[in-house]
């Protein structure tokens, strides 16, 4: 079996994720107190016992969701599966930065740090209520960008995530992004629905978030990963550390890429997808995607010790 690491993104959080890890691991309980020295603030005091609306904003869940992930994965190489075990990482938008930390290219207090600023910048790039995002279910990644494109109308709606065949992200300006739910909705989309973020991730009107990461990314150090990433915006393998910094900027306001992602992993071979993290979402993307392929949540102790027993 070919296996690759995948690493989950905003919307995964819940209060207690990665806990069990920490008191099972001395290796993953390392990864929250590096992370929290890092920050210089409790952030696993939050993760484990704070209020969900605090654990939930940007700024708060990219590295918590982060930090989960990296725990998991620090478990399972105690365990004896090291990240090489796997032919290639990949992550939705912030899980990508998950995927680059696993993969030994930037560091665990460095990626903290970046999720950070990252999530601070998303969120100030917009004011809250200019901007939305929407979900369209039953449309493919095509009609979905004519669907944006109609309800643009001198503002900015663009096809921001394309999960799996038929379940595509929309965002931009609110107004347009209202406009895109109710004309999918006109072209037979089983579903459209507005989505509870605080603001239009993956879109034009993260430029100035993706000039903040710019500025940031410029001071971090970026080797290249001991298992090739597949970027987001590419869809495909990379591994140079230059083009990786550049395109970590590029996603900021460009496309999840992650059903062609998918798609590409299982051509080069990948029949099995470990979902490192909290949660099973990317897992049911995968399954929608590549039919034949394994899934695998790793998020518990148990998930842990069933993975280390599958080898």
């Amino acid at each position: 079996m070919t296996r690759a690491f995948v690493f989950p993104g905003q919307g995964a959080q819940t209060i207690g994720m990665g806990r069990a890890l920490a008191e099972a691991s001395p290796a993953a309980r390392a990864v929250f107190d590096e992370v929290d020295a890092a920050l210089g603030e409790k952030l696993s005091a939050l993760i484990w016992d704070g209020d969900i609306a605090d654990l939930t904003l940007t700024a708060n869940a990219q590295p918590a969701l982060m930090a989960t992930s990296i725990a998991a994965l620090r478990a399972l190489e105690e365990a004896g599966v090291p990240v090489t075990s796997a032919a290639y990482v990949a992550g939705h938008s912030l899980g990508e930065y998950s995927a680059l930390c696993a993969a030994g290219s930037i560091s665990l207090a460095d990626t903290a740090r970046l999720l950070r600023i990252r999530g601070r910048a998303m969120q100030e790039a917009v004011p809250v209520g200019v901007g939305a995002m929407a979900a369209l279910l039953g449309l493919d990644f095509a009609a979905a960008a004519e669907v944006a494109a109609e309800a643009a109308q001198g503002e900015v709606c663009q096809a921001a995530n394309d999960n799996d065949p038929a379940q595509v992200v929309v965002s931009g300006h609110r107004r347009a992004v209202e406009r895109a739910v109710e004309i999918a909705k006109a072209k037979g989309a089983k579903r459209a629905l507005m989505l509870p973020v605080s603001a239009p991730f993956h879109c034009a009107l993260m430029q100035p978030a993706a000039e903040a990461m710019a500025q940031a990314l410029a001071g971090v150090a970026i080797a290249a990963p001991a298992v090739p990433l597949v970027a987001n915006v590419r869809a495909e393998a990379v591994t140079d550390p230059a083009v990786i910094r550049a395109l970590l900027v590029e996603q900021v306001t460009g496309s999840v890429r992650w059903r062609e992602s998918v798609a590409w992993m299982a051509a080069q071979g990948v029949t099995e997808f470990w979902e490192i993290g909290a949660g099973k979402a990317l897992s049911g993307m995968v399954k929608r995607i590549a039919r034949d392929a394994a899934t695998r949540a790793v998020g518990t102790p148990e998930d842990v010790a069933a993975a280390t027993a599958a080898g």
